[in-house]
This record gives structure tokens, C-alpha cells and sequence, in this order.
């Protein structure tokens, strides 16, 4: 198993964890589900064509995953009711841009 793809999915699955149940304990497994729900972003691979392709960075290819979807994700962190969502979708991002550069 390659170094990007542990990297990728432990940043897609094991942070979001390891951040749920750290800073939020109490509510931590909705803040995973959340968490987790966030991957939902990526239906937006749905409209290129092709869906996958190893080498193409998804930042700024894909609709959500654009630099404006970004800055809506952190103004959001600005509003309680869409702060946990917020992070968690920024989280996704700056996994996503790493995985551009490995």
C-alpha cells in the first residue's frame, strides 16, 4: 500500500476521529457522522469525465472543490450551526490538496 493512499485515507477517515472524540467528547460520534458525511462532497467527481483519473488534482476541477466552495467552507466557520460542518469539509480539502502534491 502506497504512502499517499495511507496518508489519504487516514486523513479522510482516522483524523476526523481522532478530532471527534479529542475536542468533542461529549457529542463526539454525530461530530464523526458528520464528519463522515462530509465525504459526500465528493459527488461532485460525478461530472468530469472522466469520474477518476489518478493524476488530476481535484482542487479547483471539481464544482465543490473549487476555491469559492472553499471560501464559503471558511466563512462557515464563523456561524456555530455550520462550524463543525465547516471544518470538516476544509479538513477534506487540505487532504485532498496534499494528495495533489504526492
Amino acid at each position: 500500500m502506497s504512502l499517499k493512499l495511507i496518508l489519504h485515507y487516514g486523513c479522510h477517515f482516522v483524523l476526523p476521529l481522532f478530532i471527534s472524540v479529542v475536542f468533542f467528547k461529549r457529542k463526539w460520534k454525530q461530530v464523526f457522522l458528520i464528519f463522515l458525511c462530509s465525504m459526500l462532497v465528493d459527488l461532485d467527481h460525478l461530472l468530469a469525465t472522466p469520474i477518476f483519473e489518478n493524476s488530476r488534482c481535484s482542487i479547483n476541477y471539481h464544482p465543490l472543490h473549487s476555491y469559492t466552495a472553499i471560501s464559503c467552507y471558511a466563512i462557515g466557520l464563523f456561524f456555530k450551526k455550520t462550524r463543525i460542518l465547516c471544518i470538516a469539509l476544509l479538513l477534506h480539502m487540505i487532504t485532498d490538496y496534499i494528495d495533489c502534491y504526492l
